[in-house]
């Protein structure tokens, strides 16, 4: 008997599959097709303080082998998700919940973590440092080592959560990043968001998304984010969650083996909504075939030969 369970920052979860944020929602329709008690946890919908229309349409494009978004991070707001939202995943999802948390200032990341630490089922914050900083011209806080730090220091000051940041992969050495976090007292790192990215009309020779540029996502981007988890896995010492692309268990597994101690799936849950329960129902028989009894021993296991 395989044994799925792992530990993320202190954190027990039954198995490491983690549906990523912005793909699942906050849990209600998907809730509808299975019990998500199979899951190990889920990351929520990226969440700012004040409630988000988004961008305007169209703002979804396919690509081969993946997509492209430019939604926006839509969202209810901090206040609405902790009055409505938190009580009903209570009922649909027993299990630790990760909250994702954007923000446009320091003040703000701080405010929205403040909040999130009094919320019991929320075990880790998942702090996406894609959005762009308002106090640097729009600059992203996860493209400078400087401003990612600054950004892990001010929520680390409010919370006694376990920190996971989330960084670009849009930066020319994400190792910096990485380790920058690390310094400031991050918890753990979630790598990697969506590569940016576009699509022109043939026929009206204008870009598809109404944004000009989006997050590019799916299979496409899994040869990268591998790569960037095997790089900062080899640059620092706190845990890893990997995303991007992963579309099985044989994915999941690879991850792990790069240093991955969980993985997120993302884009292959809006292809097929069962994604996750399958990969995590097909993970005992891939450990069997790697020869491992306990799920966590593939974690950077091919950086020891």
């Amino acid at each position: 008997m395989v044994n799925l369970e792992i530990s993320l920052a202190g954190v027990a979860l039954k198995n490491p599959i983690i549906p990523a944020s912005g793909t699942f929602g906050y849990g209600r329709e998907y809730a509808e097709a299975y019990d998500l008690d199979v899951l190990g946890s889920f990351s929520w919908k990226g969440t700012t303080a004040a409630p988000r229309l988004g961008n305007p349409q169209p703002r979804i494009a396919e690509t081969p082998c993946g997509m492209l978004n430019a939604v926006g991070l839509q969202n209810p707001g901090m206040d609405a998700v902790i009055e409505t939202e938190v009580p009903h995943i209570a009922e649909i999802f027993h299990g630790p919940v990760i909250a994702n948390v954007g923000g446009f200032s320091l003040a703000e990341y701080a405010e929205n973590c403040r909040k999130l630490d009094a919320v019991e089922q929320v075990a880790i914050l998942e702090v996406n440092i894609s959005c762009p900083n308002v106090h640097a011209g729009g600059k992203n806080f996860g493209c400078d080592p400087k401003s990612a730090a600054e950004v892990t220091r001010a929520v680390k000051a409010v919370t006694n959560k376990p920190v996971f940041m989330k960084l670009t992969p849009n930066v020319t050495d994400i190792t910096e990043i990485a380790r920058a976090c690390e310094e400031a007292g991050a918890d753990g790192l979630c790598l990697i968001n969506t590569l940016l990215g576009m699509r022109i009309d043939l026929r009206t020779r204008r870009p598809l998304l109404a944004n000009r540029t989006g997050g590019l996502s799916g299979p496409a981007v899994f040869p990268v984010a591998l790569r960037m988890v095997w790089d900062v896995y080899e640059a620092v010492k706190i845990p890893i969650i990997g995303c991007g692309g992963v579309s099985s268990a044989e994915d999941a597994a690879e991850m792990m083996l790069a240093g991955a101690a969980a993985v997120e799936v993302g884009a292959a849950n809006l292809k097929d909504p069962y994604a996750c329960k399958t990969i995590i129902e097909r993970l005992p028989a891939v450990c069997a075939q790697l020869g491992v009894d306990t799920i966590s021993e593939l974690t950077g296991g091919a950086h020891h030969g």
